[in-house]
């Protein structure tokens, strides 16, 4: 008996519902729309801006919902919360260990591989703390 190829690669809403539970989240509808749209690529994204694509696409989802959804995401790891400037949050679907460049005039993000940068010395932590991580954020502008 011959065992026939999988017909598809499973769909993205599929991908989305199997990479929440894999973090320890219930895959409800509205986690799955908000995690297609957020890991659909690389990207830094504010909660106003999945806000504003949820709707433009037509979901019917509150703004509790959204930040809700993204807090829970970010406390299992499935994506990282930064603050680059204070006045808002940006939510990154790369959780892997970098830096941003941010563009003050734009606001856009750009990630900054790790080994691009070089510290010659932190100082010691103090005593019974660690090193959990370094966040780094390099801001740019037009040159004068």
């Amino acid at each position: 008996m011959e065992l026939s190829a999988p017909s598809a690669a499973p769909s993205a809403s599929l991908r989305c519902e199997e990479r929440l539970s894999d973090c320890g989240i219930r895959p409800t509808a509205q986690r799955v729309r908000i995690a297609g749209l957020l890991l659909s690529a690389p990207q830094h994204l504010s909660a106003e801006q999945i806000l504003a694509s949820l709707r433009a696409a037509g979901a019917r989802v509150s703004k509790a919902t959204v930040y809700n959804t993204l807090n829970l995401f970010a406390a299992h790891g499935l994506i990282r919360q930064l603050s680059v400037d204070g006045s808002r949050a940006w939510f990154d679907s790369n959780v892997e260990p970098h830096y941003h460049f941010h563009d003050l005039e734009s606001g856009a993000l750009i990630d900054v591989p790790v080994p691009a940068v070089a510290f010659s010395r932190l100082p010691p932590p103090p005593p019974g703390t660690e090193v959990a991580g370094i966040d780094l954020v390099i801001r740019l502008r037009k040159k004068m």
